[in-house]
């Protein structure tokens, strides 16, 4: 397996990841994938900025494990709304939001189901380190007609999410020799932009760049009329915000024969969960790495970096391309909670105790620099922002 064994710390799942990239390979027939180094792209996001291992804090700092009366909760206070919900959670108008002794003190007189169902509802990313997913790691939402592609031909991938997950995705189908168009918002372009360009080069090397005014019903159009040339999308948006922009995925791919639609969500694309925030941090508690790190040393803490963002890229990229190859058109919505919980499941049938091993180093290492494995250079052109607009969008656009 490509994973290094150069003596570093391990990172937990890194070859669950391998395997993944080996079956991604053999479906794409893409040597280059099956080259690539699971613990690498784990790795990459921190790695190079010099963060260390995680404890009971997160990389960057924004999403902290904290004791609630019967149990742990992690809590992601990433946006500058979420601190403001603070005293609607804690049932306190006057709660200062920006203490952190009194939040830790706050969770820690509440019950962590009572904090999980109400916190969601508020709209924060929660996650318990004993919850089970609400939903199935991917699940077909919607199924079309089918067509005939020639042999050999390269699909065509529009790619509207953001951040690591679902570019990553269109990574992978860059690398299989997709046509990628990367969509983004002229008021909310991808934040990985500019909060880690290297990271964000990475990731959407490679691909066109599109830039649209998502509040433009002409724009809006030219998008629809592009996804209806599409062989894949990928989003990640919010369940009610494509329909709110007057794009409903799943009649799209009921009239678009052989359209492949990729719905990534915290939690799940269906039910209460579809409401849910959720990113890779506290998503990967919520799918059970905290509770297995818990067990095995007796204290908690995060696994790996935003780890539900990698095991839920790869795995979109696996089904992505195989329904692509099946022909038929399908939407198929990817949970990162249950992405991890099925990652964690698998690696544990596979050598229960050499992950154990893994977890039992892992806590210990809290505060070691973060290992960085073969770190990647970019190998494609980056293209600027809205580049490619005149190329993809309106009458000039390619059939």
């Amino acid at each position: 397996m490509p994973t290094d064994s150069s003596g570093l710390l391990a990172i937990p799942l890194a070859r669950w990841f391998d395997r993944q990239l080996q079956t991604l390979a053999d479906a794409a027939g893409c040597p280059a994938i099956a080259a690539m180094s699971g613990a690498t792209i784990m790795a990459e996001r921190v790695a190079p900025r010099g963060f260390p291992v995680p404890g009971r804090i997160a990389a960057g700092g924004k999403s902290k494990l904290l004791h609630a009366r019967d149990g742990w909760i992690a809590l992601t206070l990433s946006r500058d709304i979420d601190h403001e919900l603070l005293p609607a959670l804690f049932g306190d108008a006057d709660f200062l939001v920006e203490d952190e002794a009194a939040i830790a003190a706050a969770v820690g007189a509440r019950d962590w189901r009572d904090l999980l169902a109400l916190g969601r509802d508020l709209g924060l990313a929660l996650a318990g380190i004993d919850e089970v997913p609400a939903s199935p790691p991917s699940q077909v939402l919607a199924r079309g007609g089918r067509r005939e592609r020639l042999v050999g031909e390269a699909p065509l991938v529009v790619d509207l999410s953001s951040l690591w997950a679902g570019p990553l995705a269109g990574h992978f189908f860059h690398l299989a020799g997709a046509r990628v168009v990367k969509v983004e918002s002229k008021t909310r372009p991808d934040r990985m932009r500019e909060y880690d360009p290297h990271f964000y080069g990475l990731l959407n090397q490679g691909k066109a760049s599109v830039q649209m005014d998502f509040t433009d019903p002409g724009q809006v159009a030219e998008l629809i009329a592009l996804i209806r040339r599409a062989d894949i999308v990928i989003e990640a948006a919010r369940v009610r915000g494509l329909l709110q922009l007057g794009i409903d995925a799943n009649a799209l791919v009921r009239e678009v024969p052989g359209l492949v639609w990729l719905t990534v969500t915290g939690h799940g694309a269906t039910g209460d969960a579809a409401n849910w925030v959720g990113i890779g941090h506290d998503c990967g508690v919520a799918g059970g790495l905290s509770r297995a790190i818990l067990d095995v040393t007796g204290d908690v803490g995060y696994v790996g970096d935003a780890i539900a963002d990698p095991l839920t890229g790869i795995l979109a990229a696996i089904e992505g391309w195989r329904a692509y190859q099946s022909g038929e058109a399908q939407r198929i919505g990817f949970a990162l909670s249950a992405c991890v919980a099925r990652a964690l499941a698998e690696e544990r049938a596979y050598d229960r105790a050499a992950l154990d091993d893994e977890l039992r180093a892992w806590r210990a290492a809290e505060g070691q620099p973060f290992p960085h494995y073969r770190p990647r250079a970019l190998q494609d052109e980056l293209r600027p922002l809205g580049a490619d607009n005149a190329a993809w969008l309106g009458a000039a656009a390619p059939c």
